[in-house]
This record gives structure tokens, C-alpha cells and sequence, in this order.
């Protein structure tokens, strides 16, 4: 006897594998979330045994960094079980990306690699965000085809 399946994990097997651009959007907006959750985690650590000039602010900044990376994770999640709702949050995470990287690339320090590479990351995601195998893949349409069910 089989057990009952997720009516949205029938509708995901129905519609294919999924396509690759999805899986590489869901993978590099992971890694931005895991980027945040490290980063605030080192901020944190170096709150509490460096010697800042506001403990405090450390502190909350760090736990501030991880709290934001819940926003790509679980646009990441939604993204690889094909939810429509996660292009949403997945497309904010990369606009916000790219002024973040812009000031990276601003600073004469080692901040200009990671910035090249925040740059990149959020380009590139943005493009397979946009494209129209993922916008399909998630059941996104236009303007005007809301009507157009199959």
C-alpha cells in the first residue's frame, strides 16, 4: 500500500527534473546565506573575546548578520522545492548584494576580492533568477497569461 504523497511534490514530479539554472540559482543564493551565517558568527566571536570599541555592537551586529541570512536560505529551500514564492526573496537577496559589493570594492584592502566575487555571485544569480526555464520551473507568469493555466 503507498502513502499519501505532498500534493506540491506530485506537482514538482509532474512537471520534470528540475532544470539546472534553478538548481545553480537555489546554490549560489544558499551560499550568500551561508556567507552571512559565517560572517555574523565571526563577528560575534570577535565581539565577545577581541577588544572592540562597543562590545555590545559587535555582538549585535553578528547576531544581526545571521538573523539576515534566513532571507536566502529559505529563498535556497523554496527555490529547490520549486515554490513560486521564493524567486521573491531570492531576487532582494542579489539586488542588496550589489550595493554591498560595490562598497567592498570601494575599500583599499583585502575587501576588493570579496567584493569581486559578492559582485558575481549576485550577477549571476540574478541572471538565472530571470531566466525563463526557472520562471517556468516555478510556475511564475507574466503579466497578462494568468489565464493561461497548461
Amino acid at each position: 500500500m503507498s502513502s499519501p504523497q505532498n500534493p506540491a511534490s506530485e506537482a514538482a514530479e509532474e512537471a520534470g527534473p528540475r532544470p539546472a539554472r534553478l538548481t545553480a540559482a537555489a546554490a549560489l543564493t544558499a551560499l550568500e546565506g551561508l556567507a552571512l551565517v559565517v560572517g555574523g558568527a565571526w563577528v560575534a566571536v570577535l565581539g565577545l573575546t577581541g577588544h572592540p570599541d562597543d562590545r555590545q555592537q559587535a555582538v549585535t551586529g553578528g547576531v544581526t548578520l545571521i538573523v539576515l541570512a534566513l532571507l536566502p536560505l529559505l529563498a535556497a529551500r523554496g527555490l529547490l522545492g520549486r515554490r513560486s514564492w521564493s524567486r521573491g526573496p531570492a531576487l532582494i537577496t542579489q539586488i542588496i548584494a550589489l550595493p554591498v559589493a560595490y562598497n567592498l570594492l570601494q575599500a583599499d584592502s583585502m575587501a576588493i576580492p570579496a567584493g569581486i566575487a559578492l559582485a558575481v555571485v549576485a550577477v549571476a544569480a540574478l541572471v538565472l533568477l530571470v531566466n525563463a526555464e526557472t520562471t517556468r520551473a516555478l510556475g511564475i507568469r507574466g503579466p497578462g497569461n494568468a489565464q493561461d493555466q497548461k
